[in-house]
């Protein structure tokens, strides 16, 4: 067998890290895609196929239309990250090369036959050694046939607007915010006595500042209501010991399509809450000028952690960037790299993958440059990977 040397070999080891994914959209009794089209017309990729003339309502075209209109697409967007994912998902998981009609079918073919397999889903996990997962939803946890199930950190994202937009059309403001603040409390009651370890929120555009506290009533805004929401939802995690998962840096508000904005004030603005409440808060962003702000964030308090590349995030460039300032500022126990944001196991494997390649690159690098040893790459490597979420979420190392 022939010794691997060098920068092979270190690829090769960061291949065969674990892994805790800390966002996804997995289904615990459906975790694997059910044919061809629910991997090819997963979000992301499917945005760059359109870019390159599939149509959008590619689904009800007759099936041979369908697949001269995907290989056109794919083979003009072969340049795009998620085709590159796409290419590897096949050819890795099936064998498959991507190339004509008959290869669209064979694949077709192969993810039916893999879709009836119950241990299909552990066993693609595994290729990338994929740990554990999170996902929002408590009907989905139960991961069948895996040897662990997901880990739950609800979402409470709609509760939260449905209390700002009910405190903002009460007649009797103040009265509607004790209210929802007895809501939040009851639910994080609840939360705790499941044994779940936080909640992750979305949050809107907001321009109210998180230090400038005011008192509920006649003419408060809507930002004033979020803002004095999130201080209730602070104090509250805080007592209970449950974690903040934070999702930032994609709106609605500019149009009907979500978009990334670069706000530069948006850590800033909530920043009083990291000094106020001793909960951990784990910020995940989706905007590239954001990426330099959570590291400020999480370097300026301990209780606030970096997590993984969200959304528009997602990407090489963005990666790198971000992995040098976390590399030159933090810990790397204060830092996680991934959230697949997949709907189907075959995904999480395929942009996990990406990841790992990109993590290799960027150590690699740092070693030749001789800023970090062998050992120290490493070191960080399983912390951004696994290390860090496994302990902000109580699993074991």
């Amino acid at each position: 067998m022939e010794m691997k040397h060098g920068k092979e070999a270190f690829e090769e080891r960061i291949m065969q890290l674990p892994v805790l994914d800390t966002h996804t959209h997995l289904v615990g009794d459906r975790l694997c895609a059910s044919d061809f089209w629910e991997i090819a017309h997963y979000f992301w990729l499917f945005r760059e196929l359109q870019a390159a003339g599939y149509p959008a309502n590619a689904m009800e075209l007759p099936e041979d239309i369908r697949i001269a209109a995907f290989l056109e697409a794919y083979h003009g967007s072969k340049n795009t990250m998620m085709n590159v994912v796409l290419t590897q998902i096949f050819k890795n998981l099936y064998g498959i090369v991507i190339s004509d009609a008959a290869s669209v079918l064979k694949a077709d073919a192969a993810v039916k036959q893999t879709a009836q397999s119950v241990t299909w889903a552990q066993e693609v996990a595994d290729r990338m050694n994929v740990r554990r997962f999170v996902v929002n939803i408590p009907e989905h946890a139960e991961f069948q046939g895996m040897r662990e199930n997901a880990i739950l950190i609800p979402r409470i994202d709609g509760k939260l607007g449905g209390w700002v937009k009910e405190v903002e059309l009460s007649h009797d403001p103040a009265a509607a915010f004790a209210q929802a603040r007895e809501k939040l409390t009851q639910l994080l009651d609840d939360y705790k006595e499941a044994g779940y370890v936080g909640i992750m929120t979305t949050l809107p555009s907001y321009e109210s500042k998180a230090n400038r506290k005011v008192v509920i009533g006649q003419g408060s805004t809507k930002d004033e209501i979020l803002m004095m929401l999130l201080h209730e939802l602070g104090a509250a995690a805080e007592q209970r010991g449950l974690l903040i998962q934070l999702f930032l840096g994609v709106e609605r508000s500019w149009c009907g399509t979500v978009t990334p904005v670069n706000d530069t004030a948006r850590i800033l603005k909530l920043s009083a809450l990291f000094e106020a409440y001793a909960c951990t808060f784990e910020l995940v962003v989706a905007s590239e000028l954001n990426n330099l702000d959570i590291v400020q964030a999480a370097w300026n308090f301990p209780n606030v952690h970096v997590g993984g590349h969200w959304w528009f995030n997602f990407r090489t460039s963005t990666y790198r960037d971000s992995m040098q300032y976390r590399l030159e500022a933090l810990p790397a126990i204060k830092s996680s790299l991934i959230v697949s944001d997949a709907r189907c196991m075959e995904w999480s494997y395929g942009k996990i993958l990406l990841v790992k390649r990109i993590v290799s690159d960027f150590l690699w690098g740092q070693v030749e440059a001789g800023w970090i040893d062998h050992d120290t790459a490493l070191f960080v490597a399983e912390n951004w990977l696994y290390g860090s979420a496994a302990k902000r979420y109580g699993i074991a190392h």
